[in-house]
């Protein structure tokens, strides 16, 4: 890939699963596209009149509902295993190895390169994003951390051959914006399931990569929402003498979903952790505090709470090396988002609702949808 790319010029944008495919500090790497994805690889999705999709099943989430890519004459060429995949999009269908298509099809357009110009623009695009994410990951100063600044100084902790896991809430998405993976050329240090958004995956996918890969720290990065419907598997570390390093980063409640839903005119509701209004009968009392550190020392953890930038390095360090799995808790604000940079997922709002926000995030609803096309 890195070959094929260098030689032609053309961009790789990332999706969930192929990051690391491609070093992220390559020159081709335009960084994460789709619903989840970055300036660069979105605007260039948009006016691209050829796009090489190579082993991606172009989900909802990596074509952002259909809309992602909008040049009136685009074509597709797809190289996939699996023959259903390959012909999304109204592609051209190459059936076979990633790895066979993309020497074969070197081959076959030796010499062909992007123009100057087109370079220039992928360069440009490039440094912008990676500059944008410099700032979402740096030191803000404020209290509590932005989930970003959380990632990035998790990030800078890691060592080329750690690996990161996650699953599901906001998580996922804002590794795969932020995340640069430490060694360039190992694509094994980001395990992030996002197929199906499995709630619970985290802690347990973790341990599995630790028994797969001793020789390797693992890093869990995981919300309170997902962390409490399978926490348990800290037991099972535990027991198995697997040591994890889990960062539980607690927004007090389904900062993922809530976000959602406040997008569509529903406000957040039911998305916060909070005690049942006695006078109203509603979930908006006062916000309930989980005691994670007691919740993770009880099960065998060590177990500490990090306000800070700096104290979470200092977690960090102690925790690498540990003779069993360790729990930082960090308090995050769950309305310091990372942006969507252009992108939308389809997810339909009621069409009839006394609600002004409900009604205005349908007609958005309506005018986003007008962009979707069928390619078959």
């Amino acid at each position: 890939l890195a070959a094929f790319v260098s030689e032609t010029g053309i961009p790789v944008a990332e999706t969930q699963a192929g990051k690391g495919a491609l070093p992220h500090d390559h020159e081709q790497n335009v960084g994460a596209i789709g619903v989840t994805g970055g300036s660069a690889a979105n605007a260039l999705a948009r006016d691209a009149d050829l796009v090489i999709a190579i082993g991606t099943r172009l989900t909802d989430f990596t074509t952002a509902s259909k809309t992602a890519f909008q040049h009136p004459q685009v074509r597709f060429i797809n190289i996939n295993v699996c023959e259903a995949d390959a012909r999304k999009q109204g592609a051209l269908p190459l059936v076979g190895d990633a790895r066979a298509a993309i020497e074969e099809l070197s081959t076959l357009v030796h010499g062909y390169s992007v123009s100057s110009e087109y370079r220039q623009r992928i360069a440009t695009l490039r440094a912008e994003w990676r500059a944008e994410v410099d700032r979402l990951t740096g030191a803000s100063g404020t209290s509590p951390l932005s989930q970003a600044e959380a990632i990035g100084v998790v990030n800078a902790a890691a060592q080329p051959r750690d690996v990161v896991v996650c699953a599901a809430g906001s998580l996922p998405g804002d590794l795969h914006k932020l995340w640069r993976p430490p060694k360039a050329d190992d694509p094994k240090g980001y395990h992030v399931e996002y197929g199906y958004s499995c709630m619970g995956y985290e802690i347990a996918g973790g341990l599995g990569v630790k028994m797969a890969a001793p020789d390797r720290d693992v890093f869990v990065m995981v919300g309170d929402g997902s962390y409490l419907m399978m926490s348990s598997e800290i037991a099972t570390s535990i027991q198995e003498r697997c040591s994890l390093t889990i960062v539980l980063l607690d927004s007090h409640g389904f900062a993922s979903i809530g976000g959602l839903s406040k997008s569509l005119g529903s406000g957040g509701f039911g998305t916060e952790y909070r005690y049942r209004n006695e006078k109203t009968g509603r979930l908006d009392g006062d916000v309930l505090h989980v005691d994670y550190v007691a919740s993770a020392d009880a099960l065998g953890a060590r177990a500490t709470r990090a306000a800070t930038a700096d104290e979470l390095r200092i977690a960090l360090d102690d925790a690498r090396g540990a003779d069993r799995t360790s729990v930082i808790v960090v308090e995050v604000d769950p309305e310091a988002r990372v942006p969507a940079y252009g992108s939308w997922w389809d997810v339909p709002v009621a069409e009839v609702s006394a609600m002004p926000e409900v009604q205005q995030a349908r007609a958005e609803y309506e005018r986003q949808r007008s962009k979707e096309r069928d390619f078959s």
